[in-house]
């Protein structure tokens, strides 16, 4: 029989990890902070995607250039005010100018449809809609994508970074310096190694924005089909995988150095100036995405810098001026910079998890 003074085992790393993460989650579901947070990022993102699509129903007429050859095909399409040409080069000419905001062009040998739909950068949603099969769409010059369309999608994906990352990093320190203020971390700390506390507090907090961020990316795209945006949808089907692809890798970056953060502070009232740092890096890249979206050299800049990549490179996946490996790079290089900051994050939160009283310096937490 075992003795009852016989010492209790601490669960495995694994289990103790689990168990933080699984007590993280918990809290955040039964906050009505959280809640309200989410609901109203919902509500922004449906709002967008809906006032998106009665703008676009609302154009009375589309001015397009047809080549004469094809004419037959649009005959009975409504909304469209018809400039007829000879030819291709003439449509082209027309579209370049401005005079028309598209052409309909004979398509190439072998196409499934008869046409093919000519535009500067952004073909014209109603117009393509409005074909039983989507003809090939060629784009003269990408990089003039409209002006409201681009500004639009970089605040939408810097709304989404800003308001995520605001949500959850702020919580995870307050967290932390929750406990040590209580001095729960002591109880804690007595059951479970000191890693698995941050581990867990970084994965609990992780899976609950990974979620949300699914969430809002499948509303969106639910919410485009629903509206009949179909052309806006196939543009941004990508970028959007990709900005979940760098959010994930980012926020368990930016979920360590704010567990670290915590752990620096013994009262909450110090805990606004030592985030500082930390928030400056959520900041920067929202207003940088909303100045500078129609930087082509700013935005491949934020694109490799690991801050600001899950905003910059999905922005520039949107406009077409990233080659297909770029984002192969920036996100390699965001996961480098994650482990450094994971590495980084777990020192300072071991070294200082027990220092109460002022607060601890970045170097003294560094060196231990």
């Amino acid at each position: 029989m075992e003795s009852a003074t016989a010492p209790r085992q601490s669960p495995r790393f694994a289990r103790s990890v689990a168990l933080v993460a699984e007590r993280e989650i918990m809290a955040r579901l039964r906050s009505k902070s959280f809640l309200i947070t989410t609901g109203i990022l919902f509500a922004f993102v449906l709002g967008g995607v809906i006032a998106g699509g009665i703008f676009s129903k609302s154009v009375a007429t589309v001015p397009v250039a047809v080549v004469d050859s094809v004419s037959s095909t649009i005959e009975n399409i409504n909304g469209l005010e018809v400039t007829t040409v000879d030819d291709r080069r003439e449509a082209e000419k027309l579209v370049i100018s401005g005079s028309v905001d598209a052409a309909i062009v004979p398509a190439e040998e072998g196409s499934p449809v008869p046409v093919t739909i000519i535009a500067v950068a952004e073909a014209p949603s109603s117009l393509v809609q409005v074909f039983s099969i989507r003809p090939d769409v060629v784009m003269l010059d990408p990089s003039e994508a409209s002006g409201s369309l681009t500004y639009l999608i970089a605040i939408g994906f810097g709304m989404i970074f800003f308001v995520s990352g605001m949500t959850f990093g702020p919580m995870i320190a307050q967290s932390v310096v929750e406990e040590k203020q209580t001095r729960i971390v002591e109880i804690l700390m007595s059951a479970v190694p000191v890693s698995a506390l941050m581990a867990g507090k970084v994965i609990g907090n992780s899976i609950l924005a990974f979620a949300q961020i699914i969430a809002i990316a499948g509303l969106a795209v639910a919410g485009l089909a629903v509206t009949g945006q179909t052309a806006l949808l196939s543009l941004l089907s990508s970028p959007l995988l990709w900005f979940v692809a760098f959010f994930i890798v980012g926020f368990v970056l930016l979920a360590a150095l704010f567990a670290a953060v915590g752990a620096m502070v013994s009262r909450q009232e110090d805990l606004g100036s030592a985030m500082t740092p930390v928030t400056m890096l959520i900041m920067l890249p929202y207003f940088a995405i909303i100045f500078f979206n129609d930087n082509p050299v700013a935005l491949t800049v934020m694109s490799y810098i690991p801050f600001s990549a899950p905003v910059g490179m999905p922005m520039r996946l949107f406009l077409g001026t990233a080659e297909w490996w770029e984002p192969l790079i920036a996100l390699v290089i965001l996961l480098v910079t994650a482990g450094g900051a994971v590495l980084l994050g777990s020192r300072i939160y071991n070294n200082s998890l027990l220092k109460v009283g002022s607060r601890v310096s970045w170097s003294e937490a560094i060196k231990g």
